[in-house]
């Protein structure tokens, strides 16, 4: 009798474990593990990637900006045939009325790198003057695989890092199929891909570093987190959308440590001198840096362009901010706005920081930059 109650019970189990096959449409690929899991979706996100590659971009033979392709092609011209110096500057070499550089440091060395890359094979693809508006096929292909290459050698090994990470908080992830779901949400994400691959951006890059660092603070490694975060950082300056989050989980663990003092001082070096080192050729005069950070904070195009769906765009149908208000007065506005709806989650990470709380944290702080901040 007992031998027969244990059989059916083996019997509903193995029932049970063959729904849910059934019912899994994931079953067949998480059953070896994550890793198999993340090669196939990894593999199935680059064929998407080079699919939207194919397809025409905005500008595409459209004088005189010739669209987001230039900006990038030009940035390379410029950081390639100048010096660190005059890359932010205006000048008869470097007229930043036509697709100044206005991101951070990084992203003009990534241009430098990405240009050598394009000098080797098309060298009139980057040329001085000579190479504006510049738009053949050789350049275009040599260009998407910059853009590819950084997100397989960046993006991908983040996502996989942040996945495992995650998994193993078990914030509701029991099975395998759930970690496949999440890889292929995050590999997936048609804005992602379409900004960058349809239109040569590199923020896979920015977002990379940012779901590393992400991940790192979940893993308890908060000094390495932080210089992942500075790097995204300098490198799009939207990912300071997640500085609150950041800053209130890592100072709220610090100060609840044996000697929080050394904890946040380790903290205040990492970031200084990730910042140092990412500045360098800009600190060397006063006037160098500021050029860099003008360049970074376009006020001049308003409080809204091209009908940014934030909160000042979607009211200006009822009030008119760009008509009532100056552009002091509105950037007053935007920077309370900000920082109001962003602090009551930095100020809870401070007093109780937990992994959930900060991933919750991440979600409401960048909500509330895209909403409210300038621009």
């Amino acid at each position: 009798m007992k031998k027969k109650g244990e059989m059916k019970k083996v019997k509903k189990v193995k029932d049970k474990v063959n729904d849910g096959q059934d019912d899994d449409p994931w079953w067949w690929l998480v059953q070896e593990g994550i890793r198999p899991s993340f090669l196939c979706i990894s593999l199935f996100a680059l064929l998407v990637r080079v699919s939207v590659g194919l397809h025409p971009y905005s500008g595409a033979r459209t004088p005189p900006k010739f669209g987001d392709y230039e900006a990038q092609r030009h940035w390379m011209e410029i950081t390639l045939n100048l010096p660190p110096k005059d890359w932010y500057r205006n000048s008869s070499v470097n007229d930043l009325s036509y697709w100044g550089l206005d991101y951070p440091p990084l992203t003009a060395y990534q241009s430098y790198v990405h240009g050598v890359f394009l000098k080797t094979f098309d060298p009139d693809s980057v040329a001085l003057f000579t190479s504006r508006g510049y738009e053949s096929y050789l350049g275009k292909l040599l260009m998407r695989w910059t853009v590819l290459s950084s997100d397989v050698l960046i993006f991908f090994p983040a996502v996989l890092y942040f996945v495992l990470v995650y998994r193993s908080m078990r914030f509701g992830m029991g099975q395998n199929s759930d970690v496949a779901w999440h890889i292929a949400m995050i590999l997936l994400n048609p804005c992602l891909i379409l900004i960058d691959h349809g239109h040569f951006q590199y923020n896979c890059i920015s977002l990379g570093l940012t779901i590393a660092a992400i991940a790192a603070a979940l893993s308890q490694k908060d000094l390495v987190a932080s210089v992942l975060y500075c790097l995204a950082l300098n490198h799009k300056q939207m990912s300071a959308y997640f500085a609150p989050a950041f800053f209130g989980y890592l100072l709220g663990k610090c100060l609840r440590k044996k000697n929080p003092l050394l904890e946040v001082t380790k903290l205040g070096l990492m970031v200084i001198g990730t910042f140092a080192v990412v500045w360098w050729p800009y600190l060397q005069s006063k006037d160098a840096a500021l050029a860099v950070l003008s360049r970074l904070a376009p006020f001049e195009r308003g409080i809204y362009e091209d009908y940014v769906a934030n909160f000042w765009c979607t009211s200006s149908v009822l009030v008119k901010w760009k008509k009532l208000y100056s552009t002091q007065s509105l950037r007053i506005f935007s920077l309370a706005a900000t920082l109001i709806t962003c602090l009551p989650s930095m100020v809870q990470q401070i007093l109780a920081p937990s992994s959930k709380g900060f991933l919750y944290a991440l979600l409401n702080t960048s909500f509330s930059f895209y909403l409210f901040s300038f621009q």
